[in-house]
């Protein structure tokens, strides 16, 4: 019981922390680039489906893509790893539709970067020590 117990706090922990992140990362770029947009009519409804959407992707179909891409990110030393994030932007692009627009491939790329960036970030300095200190004290 205890153990499971750390195991959903711990995915909350992630989730909550991605979310947040993915949520600071779409509002910046659609305060300050013209060319990323959502919907304004109801900003906050469409963001959180979009940061929602994104989070769902990037933990289902990521994990698919970055297998099947990973001798092209392997030859590019990892350069090609954020076109990953570049195709989850797009797919959400595509279900949102109207609602969530991105213009122009250097706004999704810089999207792209900014999330992958925030991942790393997330995952090297919160989670991981999070997790090694649980598994120390548990």
């Amino acid at each position: 019981m205890k153990k499971s117990l750390k195991n959903n706090l711990d995915r909350l922990l992630d989730w909550v922390l991605h979310f947040v992140s993915y949520a600071i990362i779409l509002i910046f770029v659609a305060t300050f680039f013209d060319s990323f947009q959502i919907d304004d009519t109801h900003l906050y409804t469409y963001g959180i489906l979009a940061t929602l959407i994104i989070f769902l992707l990037n933990k289902t179909v990521k994990p698919l893509i970055f297998r099947l891409t990973l001798p092209l990110i392997g030859i590019t030393s990892g350069l090609f790893y954020p076109f990953i994030n570049v195709v989850i932007l797009k797919i959400t692009e595509w279900i949102l539709g109207s609602h969530f627009e991105i213009h122009g491939i250097w706004t999704v790329f810089f999207i792209a970067i900014l999330i992958s960036l925030m991942n790393i970030i997330i995952d090297n300095i919160i989670i991981i020590p999070v997790m090694r200190r649980v598994k120390k004290n548990g």
